[in-house]
């Protein structure tokens, strides 16, 4: 009877543990989306100190906000957009919510053809709006002054154009606030320091805030 009655409650006991562990796996808190920062030094955070890159500080925001997220750095510093489109596919994952796209600025520096730089820049809207759960922001940037006009002409009108024709969101000049403004550049007059980051993170906030259906 002893027996009986233990085998019983044994047979219960496993009865309920199942029953339970489809509910404890409906109330495990999902994962916060991804947003990627894909890109360049600017994205990679050079020059600046731990907590200060774009990807952290703009996480930092988006706390500070409310707004959960796991910002990813995807910046290589030096990189062009003929080397973001063949990293795209290993840099950025399937599961990335949001992804911004930080690249020209060293194709302008070293004067690749800007033909060049919108075919690369065309392909990488591409391969992420054909991507059915991720939003995609465009960073634009401009020629440097030394380039000369013809140059700009060809190069600056990039971003916007293509923005329009993938339908994604356009933050014009990644630099905006920054570039050449006392105080906010590092040695090198190229580089966003701490404080001009902060800048670039305070502005594009809203963008990001909106990508992840919290503006």
């Amino acid at each position: 009877m002893i027996a009986r009655f233990q085998s019983l409650l044994l047979f219960v006991t496993m009865g309920l543990a199942f029953a339970s562990a489809p509910a404890r796996a409906q109330d495990a808190p999902a994962a916060p989306p991804e947003v990627v920062a894909f890109g360049d030094s600017l994205s990679a955070g050079y020059g600046v100190g731990p907590g200060e890159s774009f990807p952290e500080q703009l996480g930092a925001a988006l706390g500070a906000a409310g707004v959960a997220a796991n910002v990813v750095n995807a910046g290589v510093s030096g990189d062009t957009t003929t080397g973001g489109l063949a990293r795209l596919d290993w840099s950025v994952p399937e599961s990335a919510a949001v992804v911004i796209v930080e690249l020209g600025a060293n194709d302008a520096l070293r004067g690749i053809p800007p033909e060049t730089t919108r075919r690369n820049l065309d392909a990488i809207l591409a391969k992420l709006t054909a991507r059915a759960n991720t939003k995609v922001i465009l960073a634009g940037m401009l020629a440097p002054p030394n380039m000369g006009p013809d140059y700009a002409q060809s190069f600056d009108p990039i971003y916007g154009e293509l923005a329009k024709t993938y339908r994604v969101p356009l933050y014009p000049f990644f630099l905006d606030g920054v570039a050449t403004v006392e105080g906010m550049n590092q040695a090198d007059y190229m580089h966003p320091n701490a404080r001009g980051v902060a800048v670039i993170v305070e502005r594009m906030l809203p963008l990001v805030k909106t990508a992840l259906g919290a503006g």
